[in-house]
């Protein structure tokens, strides 16, 4: 399996990346017990990740009123991870489990697994195939159905490599990637593995509702007005948000 490259690179510097940040259209409730590890929004619902080893679920949640419709608890030693949505199931990362929890999409009963080497981080859907993240510089792609790994992706940022990749998001044609510990998002090419833009998503929160939260993590993208949901782990609020120049 080759680790995809920019060949332009080769030849001529790298285009530097567009500078964005969030412009917040709404903010909604969300559950600040929730250690977001993955997010998808799917037909008027949010599909939740949560970790910690004997606190991992698998969720559905309304996402006028933050309301969890139904929510499943993982065996306690599964420490949840990414999520992605693959026709009518959900494949939910295990952190250095290195297992996949499969889910029915509308009951959330669990109808097997599939395994994988490494830790899993983020998980997404193209269309096509799945990309993984395990924190490092690279993301694996993998097979929708099977989760084998087909090919690697390296992310760089003026032609450097960049780490601490974590939940993802397929959307528009391109990866959105939230970067581990920062408040800072990409969107990656997901051809050549280059940061086409950075995006601030600092401020969101304010200094009284930061008090015992944890990291920016989870972006979710509604294809019906083009808008995107961030979150966070133990966040009280959910924003919908774009993404603007600076």
């Amino acid at each position: 399996m080759a680790l995809a490259c920019s060949s332009s690179a080769l030849s001529s510097p790298p285009a530097e990346p567009l500078q964005l940040e969030v412009k917040v259209l709404k903010s909604y409730r969300h559950d600040p017990e929730a250690y977001t590890q993955g997010l998808i929004w799917l037909d008027g619902h949010l599909y939740e990740s949560t970790g910690h080893y004997g606190r991992s679920t698998l969720r559905r949640v309304e996402l006028e009123t933050g309301d969890v419709d139904k929510a499943v608890a993982l065996p306690e030693e599964f420490f949840g991870e990414g999520l992605a949505v693959v026709g009518d199931r959900l494949i939910q990362l295990s952190w250095r489990e290195q297992t996949a929890l499969l889910w029915d999409l509308a009951s959330l009963e669990r109808t097997g697994e599939l395994s994988y080497l490494g830790e899993g981080w983020g998980l997404c859907y193209d269309g096509s195939s799945l990309y993984m993240s395990d924190g490092s510089d690279v993301l694996t792609v993998r097979d929708a159905k099977t989760l084998d790994e087909i090919g690697r992706l390296q992310v760089t940022l003026s032609g450097r490599p960049v780490g601490n990749l974590n939940e993802l998001e397929c959307a528009e044609g391109w990866i959105y990637a939230n970067v581990y510990q920062t408040e800072t998002l990409l969107r990656i090419d997901s051809d050549t593995g280059e940061v086409r833009a950075t995006i601030d998503a600092s401020g969101m929160l304010s200094a009284a509702e930061r008090r015992g939260v944890d990291v920016l993590n989870g972006i979710a993208y509604n294809g019906d007005t083009g808008s995107f949901y961030l979150t966070g782990k133990l966040w009280p609020k959910l924003f919908e948000v774009i993404f603007v120049e600076k």
